[in-house]
C-alpha cells in the first residue's frame, strides 16, 4: 500500500498512474457486487461535485456507495488515488478540436472548455496542481494543447511560454469565476442578485465608496446587462488579445532582422 508518507517523501515519483505493482489485496467473494474503480470514480466525482473538495472522504464516498470505507481499498490504496482518477476521468470531458481548423479557433475552443471545465467542476483547480496530471484523458488534452500551439508558428523556444500565457490564464479566470459561482449558490442568490447585494453593501462604507465610485466609468464601458455577459466580454476580448500577441511574436520572428539575429 502506499501510505500519505510515502507521497509525501516522494511527490514526483509516486502517482496512481505509475503504480505498476500488482494489486495489494486479491477481491474477496464477499466484496460488494458491481464494485469496481469505474463506479467508485464516477461516485467520487458526483460526491465532489455536490460537497467540494474540504469535506470528501472514503468514509463518506464508502456512504455514498452504500459500502463498508475499508471495501474501497480493494480497488484504491489511498483517497490521492481516488482523486487523482477523479481528476483525470473529468479531462474526458474536453473534446480535442478539429485538427483541420484554424489555429486560432482551435486555440479559442480549447480554452473555453477548459474554462467550462473548471467552473463545472471547481474542486479540479487544487488539484491540478497536486497531481502529476498523466492519465490517459489529461494526457489526450495535453497533447490538443500542444498540437494547437505548434500550429502557432512559432519558434520552439516560444512555444511553451504562449502555452503557459493562454492557460495560465484561462485556469486563473476560470477558478475566479467557478468559485463565485459556488458562493452565488451557497446563498441561494443568482449572480446578478448577488453582485447587486455585495457592490450596495461597498457602497453604504463610507470609505470603501470612493474606490467603487472612481471605477463607475470603466464598469459601465464594460457593457453587458448581467454578470455572466459581462465576464463573457473579458473572457473573449482578453483571449484574442492573447492570440494577437501570439500573432505579433511570430511576424517579429518571420522579419528579417529577426532572421539575422
Amino acid at each position: 500500500m502506499v501510505s500519505a508518507s510515502d507521497r509525501a517523501a516522494s511527490p514526483a515519483r509516486t502517482s496512481v498512474w505509475l503504480d505498476q505493482r500488482p494489486p495489494s489485496r486479491t477481491r474477496r467473494t464477499d466484496s460488494p457486487a458491481g464494485l469496481d474503480r469505474n463506479r467508485i470514480t464516477e461516485a467520487s466525482v458526483r460526491l465532489l461535485d455536490a460537497e467540494g473538495l474540504a469535506k470528501f472522504s472514503m468514509r463518506r464516498l464508502a456512504a455514498e456507495l452504500d459500502v463498508t470505507a475499508m471495501s474501497l481499498y480493494w480497488y484504491v490504496d489511498t483517497k490521492d488515488d481516488l482523486l487523482e482518477l477523479a481528476l483525470d476521468s473529468v479531462y474526458a470531458e474536453i473534446t480535442p478540436p478539429r485538427e483541420d481548423a484554424d489555429w486560432r479557433d482551435r486555440l479559442r475552443e480549447l480554452a473555453r472548455n477548459y474554462r467550462e471545465l473548471i467552473v463545472r467542476h471547481i474542486w479540479i483547480s487544487p488539484l491540478a496542481g497536486t497531481f502529476l496530471n498523466i492519465g490517459p484523458n489529461s494526457m489526450l488534452f495535453s497533447y490538443a494543447v500542444q498540437d494547437v500551439i505548434r500550429a502557432t508558428g512559432l519558434p520552439l523556444a516560444r512555444q511553451t511560454g504562449a502555452l503557459s500565457a493562454v492557460f495560465q490564464f484561462v485556469y486563473g479566470f476560470g477558478t475566479v469565476e467557478g468559485h463565485f459561482k459556488a458562493r452565488c449558490d451557497a446563498t441561494g442568490l443568482t449572480q446578478d442578485e448577488y453582485h447587486r447585494h455585495a457592490m450596495g453593501t461597498i457602497r453604504a462604507q463610507p470609505h470603501l465608496r470612493a474606490i467603487v465610485e472612481s471605477s463607475d466609468d470603466l464598469m459601465a464601458a464594460r457593457g453587458g446587462d448581467t454578470v455572466e455577459e459581462m465576464r463573457e466580454r473579458d473572457f473573449v476580448f482578453a483571449l484574442d488579445l492573447l492570440i494577437a500577441g501570439i500573432e505579433a511574436m511570430r511576424a517579429g520572428a518571420d522579419s528579417p532582422t529577426a532572421a539575422a539575429q
